[in-house]
């Protein structure tokens, strides 16, 4: 990947938008939402693209994690740091953490929409601060790519028209299920466009080795144990997609020093807070029945290649394990769903009850109500669909839809083949044809 342009202080550019840049489905979120706040954070993991997307959009930059005389001028004269061409990059803020003040005070004294970008791949160890942004500092989510900015995925079947209440349909598309499960053990990284999946699992199994003895230390003064974040990071991969108490994970992890649940919590918390596993809650709605929603989140890392790195699933071994081929395939449709949830203002969460009544994920409208009921088959034979399809008619038989409302669509989604609608409404999209 080549080196991305621009000084660590950057000066005035027309634009800044690096040679080869893929769309990003977030670049219409950051868009909008320079145009009515001050600011705007991209926040995502370490090499999921967010300099790139933030030199998109901005027209300077100061780069934290590539010049310690920025951080130093922060402390010194931190409007010399904000000088420049709007709106201006602050690229891994979190480096200079004080300059979210400095940044909320420049807003208000320019009192106009897009100042500035910040990107962020860590939370701050003290993160109070940052709620004195409300107002003028709007966030946004940047993960891996999805299929779709790769270019595996056709779009063909728009996740927002059938929010609309579309139906799905589109021809069968080119890429075939070992296509798919390259993508799945390659990721989204755009540092990774070009492997082969044994180079891409080589070189995230590094990534993970700078997770487990750097990034998750971060600024925290209390040191963490590299040989048991990695066993915790094996037990979150073999238990992608579950719902998974965090005793389980501690218990999981074994060893000659199995992890009490106090550190099995606190390694669990740094690892959110560098955005490398992204927890899918639950779905909160009401129910026909007296059963209980499990109120237990499924785990999953931000990109299913991380599970694969770190289990050493090539595609090879996940075709003589099918049991884990279909976890980690609905953590990268999860992956999908989330990035084209984002720009229909959605969330994804998931739905089970203590009866056994489930849906892999629900796609629900943040304002609006609508909601899309999603079942994820490894297979597309027409048993596996008959299975789906009957799981999400139970489901949507125990939605109290007087007060929820009436799901949008239901939808099965496969690796590959046609998208169409099924007689009894059912919606069979392969994540090759979806898109936002």
């Amino acid at each position: 990947m080549p080196a991305e342009p621009g000084s660590a202080l950057g000066g005035p550019s027309a634009t800044l938008t690096p040679q080869g840049y893929r769309q990003r489905v977030a670049d219409a979120q950051v868009d909008e939402l320079l145009r009515i706040m001050g600011a705007v954070l991209i926040e995502g993991p370490k090499g999921c693209g967010k300099t790139w997307t933030g030199l998109r959009h901005a027209r300077s930059i100061v780069r934290f994690d590539a010049d310690a005389s920025a951080r130093d001028l922060t402390a010194i004269s931190p409007d010399a740091v904000l000088d420049g061409a709007r709106p201006k990059l602050l690229d891994e803020w979190q480096l200079a953490p004080t300059i979210w003040n400095h940044v909320r005070h420049a807003c208000d004294r320019a009192s106009e929409p897009g100042q500035f970008l910040l990107t962020g791949s860590a939370v701050p160890a003290n993160d109070r601060m940052r709620h004195s942004g409300a107002g003028r500092i709007a966030r946004t989510r940047l993960r891996p790519m999805s299929l779709f900015e790769s270019g595996l995925s056709t779009g063909q079947v728009s996740l927002a028209a059938l929010l609309a209440g579309e139906t799905a349909q589109a021809a069968a598309v080119e890429p075939e299920f070992r296509d798919v499960l390259d993508a799945l053990c390659i990721g989204g990284w755009p540092w990774l466009a070009a492997a082969t999946p044994a180079e891409a699992q080589r070189r995230l199994r590094e990534y993970l080795d700078e997770v487990r003895h750097v990034q998750i230390n971060g600024e925290s003064a209390r040191s963490r144990n590299p040989v048991l974040v990695e066993r915790l990071m094996i037990s979150l991969a073999r238990n992608s997609a579950a719902t998974v108490p965090v005793a389980r994970l501690a218990a999981d992890s074994g060893g000659e020093r199995p992890l009490n649940h106090q550190t099995a919590t606190a390694y669990l918390d740094a690892l959110h807070q560098i955005f490398v596993i992204e927890d899918q809650p639950p779905w909160p709605t009401h129910l026909r029945s007296r059963s209980r929603l499990t109120r237990s989140p499924k785990r999953h890392f931000t990109d299913p290649s991380l599970a694969a790195a770190i289990l050493r699933a090539d595609p090879d071994a996940l075709l003589r394990d099918l049991e884990t081929c279909g976890l980690l395939f609905e953590s990268l449709v999860v992956r999908d769903l989330r990035i084209y949830a984002e720009g229909a203002d959605c969330d994804i969460t998931h739905y089970r009850l203590d009866s056994g009544i489930e849906a892999d994920a629900v796609v629900s409208r943040r304002f609006g109500g609508e909601w899309i009921a999603v079942e994820v088959k490894l297979s597309p034979s027409p048993a596996s669909i008959d299975t789906a399809a009957a799981s999400l008619h139970r489901m949507a038989e125990s939605v109290d839809t007087d007060r929820a409302g009436s799901p949008a669509a239901l939808m099965v989604v496969t690796p590959v083949g046609y998208a169409y609608t099924r007689p009894d409404g059912i919606s069979v999209v392969p994540l090759t044809a979806l898109g936002p």
